[in-house]
């Protein structure tokens, strides 16, 4: 079920199997018979740890989402709450236990289960609504990084950027550092740790503090990380912005991708038969899994969208000359080997037959007139042309009333390119916004420039263009289909972020000193050190491991340039990617929007 998860040069199924085990013994401290009540937002993730096999297997009888009023039917003897621990979720819980006390016989036990820390302050709220007395187990589950696939971790805290940023609030902070000393536990110290920017230095300081405060946690487990990167997303606000151009950046931009699933609209997907014409098409949309565990999504999903073509129809043609050998199997012996192989030949046609739909589908909006103007503009800002004036296009679809969210992540890159606005072009990007999506956003705006996605000119020095210049941020001569630099997810533009991870495997952070002095936040360097014995020596030819961890989310054409340095031939250096959220310029400006109701006139 989870053989991706150890394909990569690290092997996660430990994790994950460390979440089971985790999981699997506070099943047990419940006896008998349980149905499970899900805050709805946990089982995304929680499917990633445990499917419903296993929860069967420890007398899991029902599940519910979590919402007000009478709890459902069950004949179970204990009702779990699985919950993240925030207050307005408490409300909900009182009322459920409520209506369930008052007409009932044989009595049934409550437990909660708070994920990924308990809260004082949750528990002091039951306590004053009267209903604290009716848990008999309250602990804690310690989801902090779940593993995605062979090379990728999330913790799925979608708010990470927004307390960091907006709220001062580091509580996520302290789950990535608690995370980390798992993976510590698990995988052997980290003996170097480099980082860039406010967070990645509290995270550092939690983790020493923590190694400090628990000297058993020191393991004598060879390590497998050679070095951990801490980068804060505000070092780089501008790679989520922009439109990611690979496969996977693609299929999230435009439809989304939550906890490795994706649901497409289901015409595409519609089994052709002869003669039935167009009735009885699927009306639910198509819910596909994408991860490595699927050869085909694994080659093509780190592609730039314009190269997956040519790998499609050459898979195509091999799969038919596949089937075509049925007729050249002759003797027993070869139909025998014919028939062995053709499950696997069975869900290589299917797994083609779904990403070309899915190809079919982006293609229809890459191709678009809107889609070709948006990039234009983007690529242009990131280029460093006419960043410091009003926008033609921006001013052209305020008009129109395009996506809110289109029109901030255009805005706020050409403010981050342009490292801020003068007066007068953000006035009136602002006064355009609230005149024609309404006065309710000027809180949304409010928080944009808050976290510095936003802002004014100061200083009247532009330092965009020496940071792109000296990290060769922008490739004019890009190779989509057979790339030679990171550049090409984005079809230009190289991401920061991972051009800092690859400066930093060679040659070296000293080599930038001063374009890191332009960007916010200190560097640093720690070194943890490891028992007598262990430490490495690296075979001739071994790469080294870094694990990059992102705080405040990551976007899939990151993870894409991290995994193709991986697999540079002269890297040196293998990538495991952890983030606190996989993010895409919608989900993350949708983040730190204020959700305000226009007053009812």
């Amino acid at each position: 079920m989870a053989a991706h998860l150890s394909s990569g040069r690290v092997n996660l199924t430990a994790l994950r199997e460390a979440g089971r085990r985790e999981l699997r013994e506070f099943l047990d401290k419940c006896a008998g018979s349980k149905a499970i009540v899900w805050d709805e937002y946990l089982t995304g993730p929680f499917g990633l740890i445990a499917q419903y096999s296993l929860l069967k297997e420890h007398e899991v009888e029902k599940m519910f989402t979590l919402k007000p009023g009478r709890l459902p039917q069950a004949d179970v003897r204990n009702i779990i709450f699985f919950v993240r621990p925030r207050l307005e979720l408490m409300d909900i819980i009182t009322d459920n236990v409520r209506r369930e006390d008052r007409g009932r016989s044989p009595q049934r036990d409550f437990h909660i289960l708070f994920v990924p820390r308990r809260s004082l302050l949750c528990e002091q709220w039951l306590k004053e609504q009267g209903v604290l007395g009716s848990f008999i187990h309250r602990e804690q589950y310690s989801l902090d990084l779940i593993p995605f696939d062979g090379d990728l971790l999330s913790m799925e805290s979608e708010s990470t950027f927004k307390e960091c940023y907006l709220e001062s609030d580091q509580t996520s902070l302290y789950h990535a550092a608690k995370g980390l000393m798992t993976l510590q536990a698990l995988y052997g110290t980290i003996p170097q740790i480099f980082g860039k920017g406010e967070c990645a230095r509290h995270v550092a300081n939690m983790m020493i503090r923590m190694k400090r405060e628990f000297p058993g946690s020191q393991n004598s487990i060879f390590p497998v990380f050679d070095t951990l990167l801490l980068l804060d997303r505000n070092v780089d606000l501008l790679t989520p912005l922009a439109t990611q151009l690979t496969y996977e950046g693609l299929i999230d931009e435009i439809y989304g991708i939550q906890n490795t699933y994706v649901k497409l609209p289901p015409e595409k997907f519609a089994p052709k038969k002869q003669g039935e014409g167009g009735k009885d098409l699927p009306t639910e949309p198509k819910k596909l899994q994408l991860n490595s565990a699927e050869e085909l999504y694994a080659e093509i999903r780190d592609k730039n969208f314009n190269a997956v073509g040519s790998v499609l129809s050459k898979k195509a043609k091999i799969i038919s000359a596949a089937f075509e050998e049925r007729h050249h199997a002759k003797t027993v012996g070869e139909i025998k080997q014919f028939v062995s192989q053709l499950p696997h030949m069975q869900a290589a046609r299917s797994s083609l037959a779904n990403h070309t739909s899915i190809a079919e589908l982006i293609k229809d909006i890459t191709t678009s007139e809107d889609f070709f103007d948006n990039l234009t503009v983007e690529q242009e800002f990131m280029s460093g042309i006419d960043t410091d004036k009003v926008n033609n296009y921006i001013e052209d679809c305020i008009a129109q009333k395009h996506s809110l969210i289109k029109i901030l992540r255009l805005v706020c890159l050409q403010s981050v390119c342009n490292n801020g606005l003068k007066q007068k072009v953000l006035d009136h990007y602002k006064r355009e916004i609230l005149q024609t999506y309404g006065y309710e956003h000027i809180l949304t705006l409010n928080n944009l420039e808050k976290a510095g996605l936003l802002k004014l000119q100061t200083g009247g020095r532009n330092n965009y263009p020496t940071i792109r210049k000296t990290l060769r941020l922008w490739m004019d001569d890009v190779n989509e289909q057979n790339p030679n630099d990171i550049s090409y997810v984005y079809s230009g533009y190289a991401p920061l972020s991972v051009r800092l991870a690859q400066l930093l495997a060679r040659p070296g952070w000293r080599s930038i000193e001063e374009v890191l002095k332009m960007l916010p936040g200190p560097h640093f360097e720690e070194r943890q050190q490891l028992p007598t014995g262990l430490q490495k020596k690296r075979q001739h030819g071994e790469n080294r491991v870094t694990l990059v961890f992102f705080l405040g989310g990551v976007t899939y054409a990151e993870i894409a340039a991290l995994r193709f340095l991986s697999q540079m031939e002269d890297g040196g250096t293998e990538y495991v990617i952890a983030t606190t959220k996989l993010i895409n310029g919608t989900t993350w400006i949708k983040s730190l929007m204020e959700k305000l109701e226009p007053a009812p006139f």
